[in-house]
């Protein structure tokens, strides 16, 4: 235990030996945890390298007074695999939902296409029109295909900041997108 502080402090001054020490010592409990969840070689490779990039940016997020790295470790690196798991069974679905689609596509409307392609710039431009603290966060969530929570450990920011930032910018979207279609300013 004294010696994963002692890590964890260099780890804190951006000490990459530490990096490569912790990687040595608990690469592997990272990988097998991973490995376990997704029963994927190369998803679990990635989520090793993901977890430890992790620990590299933001290694504050790791408390030792509340226990030791192994588990800290083997918990971040099983959360990512169910995320990965989660990510993989939607887009089975999705790709078996589009392939029963094409069985019986409709015809298009132009109209509602038209109409789809003008609202989707409207939200890109109200989605630029957003500070960068709620701008940032709403893009990694919603066309980055993250959750809550992996956007405030990639911005090293805590969840319920990045929920409420993410609420607000969502609150002026819509309040911007409503006074453009009713022809109102605000």
């Amino acid at each position: 235990m004294q010696g994963e502080r002692s890590l964890h402090e260099r780890m804190l001054v951006g000490d990459l030996h530490a990096l490569a020490e912790l990687y040595d010592q608990f690469g592997s409990v990272v990988f097998g945890v991973a490995l376990r969840v997704t029963t994927d070689r190369h998803a679990a490779e990635d989520i090793t390298q993901a977890v430890f990039l992790d620990l590299w940016r933001c290694p504050e997020r790791f408390d030792p007074k509340r226990g030791p790295l192994r588990p800290w470790l083997a918990t971040v690196a099983h959360h990512r695999g169910v995320d990965w798991m989660r990510r993989e069974q939607a887009a089975r679905r999705r790709d078996l939902d589009e392939g029963r689609g094409r069985l019986i596509e409709p015809v298009p409307d132009i109209g509602e296409t038209v109409e789809a392609v003008l609202m989707a710039e409207r939200v890109r431009m109200a989605v630029a029109a957003l500070p960068e603290e709620e701008r940032v966060p709403i893009r990694l969530a919603y066309f980055g295909d993250r959750t809550y929570r992996q956007v405030a450990e990639d911005l090293c920011i805590p969840e319920g900041t990045i929920k409420s930032r993410i609420r607000a910018g969502l609150g002026r979207m819509a309040k911007a997108l409503h006074s453009e279609v009713v022809g109102l300013r605000t």
